[in-house]
């Protein structure tokens, strides 16, 4: 009864999005009959506090991203990198895809009208960076028959300071949105390049498990970490997916700075899903809260111990797919009076000519 009635919230939640999606995957089906050449896979994030009724500390991110065809050519630096992953996973069942991403995160602190520094709260910040990543599957062993694992690293280079464009990029959305404008962004952190390398492992044990006759669960633990003057953490967490026809994938899709995120569509078919995410982490350095990494500038106490929640809807039609993360994560500093949330948007879309 129970899985009744969980089945039916899944068909009513992707109701609400399906008509637009079933649009894009017909279009996506159609674009792959034109040529049989797969181009890669197109990804779009939007985030913003806005979605959860905030305006304050991580305020806005956006990430354009593309992930190669399995076994493209790739430049010798993640050839490197691609070589080195094959050697820790020591089976030769590989199949290995390379991406780029363009993005953008803005932080504030909560009160907007004040011009002079606000000590007690987070400065503000930008991050403009451009990233390369490599992303390896590898299925298990006779004696593991059907588990794998999938590995990602991706190196970030940017820029944080007003060359990072926030002040710009917030006034523009605020502007658009007729809402008022930060004016304390003389105080932000000053320019400094940024240099950032992150790892993730997922693991996938087994298929989807039936729940009921029509719906579906799994889980889909990962670990993760970065080394770098922007942000230095590890990480332990998982999530947990209950749908319709789940993929045989690693999971929903990533927040912007949740991981390194592996896009993989599939070319028919569909599914609906709701997931929920949880990780700890335990954080070294962040420069969008210690400051500035060489010479003086604003900060404030960092709590090393963070967790990062997060429940969304996603649905996949063909080569098309559509997510909607609501996100939490607990204080990060120290005098920080309440959990900071925000929503993201986040489209998929596998191309071909």
């Amino acid at each position: 009864m129970r899985a009744s009635v969980l089945a039916r919230l899944v068909l009513l939640s992707a109701a609400l999005v399906a008509p637009g999606a079933a649009y894009a995957g017909e279009v996506g089906n159609e674009l792959a009959k034109a040529g049989d050449k797969e181009l890669g896979t197109f990804t779009l994030q939007f985030e913003n506090d806005l979605f959860a009724g905030t305006d304050r500390h991580y305020t806005n991110g956006m990430r354009l991203s593309w992930l190669s065809p399995e076994g493209g050519e790739t430049i010798p630096l993640l050839q490197q990198a691609r070589d080195l992953l094959a050697l820790i996973a020591q089976d030769d069942d590989q199949k290995t895809r390379f991406g780029w991403a363009l993005g953008q995160e803005i932080y504030t602190p909560t009160d907007k009208g004040t011009r002079t520094l606000i000590t007690d709260d987070r400065p503000y910040a930008g991050w403009l960076y451009g990233a390369l990543s490599l992303h390896t599957v590898t299925k298990g062993g006779k004696e593991s028959e059907g588990a794998k694992s999938s590995e990602s690293v991706e190196i970030s280079l940017g820029v944080v300071g007003p060359e990072a464009l926030g002040e710009e990029a917030q006034d523009f959305v605020h502007s658009v949105r007729l809402i008022d404008k930060f004016d304390g962004w003389d105080n932000q952190l000053d320019t400094e390049p940024g240099l950032m390398i992150a790892y993730e492992r997922r693991w996938r044990f087994a298929d989807p498990w039936a729940l009921g006759d029509s719906l579906q669960w799994d889980f889909v633990p990962h670990a993760g970490a970065s080394l770098g003057n922007v942000l230095t953490h590890a990480g332990l967490g998982g999530a947990v997916r209950l749908g319709l026809n789940l993929p045989d994938d690693f999971g929903p899709p990533a927040l912007i700075h949740g991981g390194t995120p592996l896009d993989r569509l599939h070319e028919e078919g569909w599914s609906a899903y709701l997931f929920a995410t949880a990780e700890g982490r335990f954080v070294a350095h962040n420069i969008f809260l210690d400051g500035n990494t060489w010479g003086s500038s604003h900060s404030v106490d960092r709590e090393p111990w963070v967790g990062r929640f997060a429940l969304g809807l996603a649905l996949e039609i063909g080569r098309f797919r559509i997510a909607y993360t609501n996100a939490l994560v607990t204080e990060e500093f120290a005098g920080q009076s309440r959990p900071s949330r925000f929503g993201s948007i986040s489209t998929s879309f596998q191309a071909f000519f």
